[in-house]
């Protein structure tokens, strides 16, 4: 049992959140700024994106950051929110991305691997430039959202789509 397990689910979450949060960040070794606030997916609703019948998710950035100590590099998070049954198409990104489901399940298969279905609480890496063949909410009713973790180049096109 964690220490957040005691606490009420909205309190539990952002406790997880901020410890993700805060241990990406140092392993960075950035200091953390918060330039936007994270909304709380109970009180908002993403706006919807459908292309060609397909639902896709939105991207917030939440923070981007000069690393002090690595010349050259940055550091961005965002939450990208992904309605019922939204299906990322195939891309690829100008950095090292860790990803951290924070509610509902992802489906996601880099080049080469197997999909793997991911649930609230745990993470996966992107190295840079591999193609993200899939990434999709497995629900047809729930929403489902990412914290995506960014380490590129200055000025780097953090996502570039294949279609």
């Amino acid at each position: 049992m964690s220490h957040t397990d005691a606490l009420p689910l909205p309190f539990a979450r952002f406790a997880k959140l901020l410890t993700v949060g805060a241990a990406l960040l140092l392993i960075a070794g950035v200091a953390f700024t918060a330039s936007a606030p994270i909304r709380n997916s109970a009180h908002h609703q993403p706006a919807m994106m459908m292309v060609n019948g397909v639902m896709r998710p939105t991207a917030q950035i939440i923070s981007s950051d000069a690393l002090p100590h690595v010349a050259g590099k940055n550091i961005t998070t965002m939450v990208v929110e992904f309605p019922p049954g939204a299906v990322s198409p195939p891309h690829h990104h100008g950095g090292s991305v860790t990803v951290y489901v924070l509610d509902g399940t992802i489906r996601s298969q880099l080049q080469g691997q197997p999909a793997i279905v991911y649930t609230e609480g745990q993470t996966f890496f992107e190295p840079p430039g591999i193609v993200h063949l899939l990434a999709e909410n497995v629900s047809a009713t729930e929403p489902a959202r990412i914290l995506a973790v960014f380490v590129a180049d200055d000025g780097a096109t953090l996502t570039t789509y294949h279609e």
